[in-house]
């Protein structure tokens, strides 16, 4: 029984030439594409590409949208921690009398007295 002959280096050559004269002659088969069909594939990857800017576009304008909302939103939050901050205004003798008296009627009222 005959045993796996290795190709040698001729023979390899004249393998890959004769896949490439293949490979050549299938490419030359293809049919050609007319103006037409040429003009439509065209136009299909302009609107592709165009729906593909226009969506890159609105997704801009979406993410500076949001960030300017996260803009506004921590200046409203520093605005609210700095009155936070800020210390009580003064008030009179009256109108803590005033406050405490309002506090103790609800407080009343709660109860049913």
């Amino acid at each position: 029984m005959a045993g796996y002959k290795e190709p040698g280096f001729q023979e390899r050559v004249a393998i890959a030439a004769q896949a490439r004269e293949t490979a050549l002659a299938k490419l030359k088969a293809k049919p050609q594409l007319d103006e037409a069909e040429i003009a439509r594939l065209k136009a299909e990857h302009d609107a592709r590409e165009a729906a593909k800017l226009e969506k890159s576009a609105a997704i801009k304008v979406a993410r500076e949208a949001e960030r300017e909302a996260e803009r506004e939103a921590r200046r409203l939050r520093e605005e609210a921690a700095a009155l936070a901050a800020a210390p009580p205004p003064k008030m009179s003798a009256e109108e803590r009398k005033a406050i405490r008296d309002a506090k103790y009627a609800a407080r009343k009222a709660r109860k049913g007295r």
